[in-house]
């Protein structure tokens, strides 16, 4: 029976062989990632639904974040974003071409949890409740294009030139003090394992900087206690603002809501700056999609895009 089934299928490939070749051959070839990026309209997430605070008061409206839905370049989804005006076909810059899938993935969500982080501080502040940070912690999430450095995505910076680092200003202390033309000597932990890495300043508007970004995570302790349950697909900081509002509302007795859908976009700092971000008008589209009846974003430039 079995050696009846393997005849079977051989005459079947050696007949067809030409048409399983080039079936194979269009899926590779399909599947190839090029050095582009796909945006296009997301949906919105009600932010009651990501975090758990004890003992909030629920407002009855709600306040939501707009996302944009990325997908990967390939020959099929390009032919798509040059037929659908709804999809952007975006090419990656130079530095971002060969990061690695973890890299990316450590980046988005690192910056996912700092924009929390803050929208924590700002709202707990602002309600009137206090707020403690320890256990500071610094990681690199992005290298400039021209930095020269060894220096990678998901370093934790530890020491720079010997000197122990426990905030930004530690870092933009050291580099003023550094030599312009000599190597600067970085201890940096990376899965669980001290490194030591070396980069050399370069000038940028008049002044020498690493060329790197630094995202500084604490451990925060607060009363009310505040849980996250982000999904693992959901990252980035472009949610800031709209946490920093539903947790607020969650403090306060006043429902800032007053009963309506209301969806935003924009990042957070912890003093309460509101920052551009990409994509306006993909989650302007899904605000639409979803009835919102108030959209926020942030002045300037995405105030523009959005009208």
């Amino acid at each position: 029976m079995v050696n009846k089934v393997y005849e079977k299928v051989k005459k079947i490939i050696k007949e067809n062989y030409k048409f399983f070749l080039i079936l194979i051959l269009s899926m590779i070839i399909c599947n190839i990632e090029l050095p582009y990026y796909i945006e296009a309209p997301g949906g919105i997430i009600n932010i009651e639904e990501r975090i758990k605070i004890e003992d909030s008061n629920r407002g009855i409206g709600s306040l939501n974040m707009a996302y944009v839905s990325g997908y990967k370049a390939t020959l099929p989804t390009v032919l798509i974003a040059k037929i659908n005006k709804n999809w952007n076909l975006i090419k990656k810059e130079k530095n971002n071409i060969n990061m690695t899938n973890e890299a990316d993935y450590f980046r988005n969500h690192i910056l996912l949890q700092e924009a929390n982080q803050n929208a924590v501080e700002l709202a707990y502040k602002t309600a009137g409740k206090q707020v403690n940070k320890k256990n500071t912690k610094l990681y690199v999430t992005y290298i400039y294009e021209k930095a020269d450095t060894d220096i990678q995505i998901g370093d934790r910076i530890i020491k720079i030139n010997n000197c122990k680092i426990e905030s930004k200003e530690d870092i933009k202390k050291v580099i003023n003090e550094s030599k312009k033309n000599f190597n600067i000597d970085i201890i940096v932990e990376n899965n669980e394992k001290e490194i030591h890495r070396s980069a050399k300043l370069i000038k940028y508007n008049n002044n020498y900087i690493l060329g790197i970004a630094i995202s500084e995570i604490n451990d925060i302790e607060v009363i009310p206690s505040i849980e996250f349950n982000f999904k693992k697909s959901e990252s980035g900081p472009s949610g800031g603002l709209m946490v920093s509002l539903a947790i607020y509302n969650a403090l306060t007795k006043e429902d800032i809501t007053k009963g309506r859908k209301i969806v935003g976009t924009g990042t957070i700092d912890k003093n309460g700056n509101v920052g551009q971000i990409d994509g306006v008008e993909y989650k302007l589209k899904a605000a639409v999609k979803e009835n919102a009846e108030i959209f926020l974003v942030p002045s300037g430039e995405n105030y523009e895009q959005a009208q």
